[in-house]
């Protein structure tokens, strides 16, 4: 019997993904390619991400630097048109290493974020769109803008040069999560911005009815790499390279 190859194992769990995508974006009046698809390789390794790349995906998101740093450099020369989001909580003294290595800044929560970005955007003549993430639930543990914080954040962002792409959010755990996404729109109506990054492994379908333009898959499509792991064939990894969220 012929074993299946990485590439197409990945493959399943991803084409699923992705229709699942198109056929509820459709449901808004919007083509599945108005919704961006960022398949979260926290904790992955390169084995387990390739298969993806292989399979067509190319938006990536990490939320540690020294992670990003230890896995995506080769990657993204190999695959020059991957692009990878900052997905987690980045500290400011790490700006200029996300700056460098991140195609996209999905956590910017705070006015020394803001100065940091926007120093590390100026000397390395990059600039990348960002979301400013709220924190949509009030919850002391988790990073994100206070809502009434947001209109003073996004006018220091925008006079910073910051090229403010949306909003994003995590919601509560183990509530549901439309309110917190039509929140989300809400306020990005409100502040003129058309993009949204919200929806994970569990509740994308309903962020996507709620408008979301960039959703947020970990595990939904890296199961298949604990399932097989046994039996695919190691790829060869190509060299390290890493945000925190």
């Amino acid at each position: 019997m012929t074993s299946a190859s990485p590439a197409s194992i990945a493959s399943s769990p991803l084409a699923e993904i992705r229709a699942t995508i198109d056929r509820t974006a459709s449901l808004t009046g919007r083509s599945g390619d108005d919704v961006h698809l960022i398949a979260i390789s926290k904790t992955q390794p390169v084995e387990a991400i390739r298969p993806l790349i292989l399979a067509g995906q190319r938006d990536f998101g990490e939320n540690r630097v020294q992670e990003a740093q230890d896995k995506w450099p080769a990657l993204k020369a190999e695959f020059p048109d991957i692009i990878l989001h900052c997905v987690g909580q980045l500290q400011s003294n790490k700006a200029a290493d996300a700056v460098k290595l991140f195609d996209a800044i999905h956590s910017l929560d705070r006015p020394s974020l803001v100065k940091a970005l926007a120093h590390a955007m100026d000397a390395q003549g990059r600039r990348l769109p960002c979301f400013v993430q709220v924190n949509i639930g009030g919850e002391e543990q988790k990073g994100g803008c206070p809502i009434a914080e947001l209109p003073a954040l996004l006018t220091s962002a925008r006079d910073a040069n910051i090229d403010v792409a949306g909003l994003m959010c995590v919601p509560p755990a183990n509530v549901e999560a439309a309110p917190y996404f039509a929140l989300l729109a809400k306020m990005a109506r409100d502040h003129g911005l058309d993009q949204l990054s919200m929806g994970m492994s569990g509740d994308y379908e309903t962020a996507i009815m709620l408008g979301a333009t960039h959703v947020r898959v970990g595990t939904a499509l890296f199961a298949h790499a604990r399932r097989h792991d046994r039996g695919c064939p190691r790829l060869t990894e190509a060299a390290p390279y890493r945000i925190r969220i």
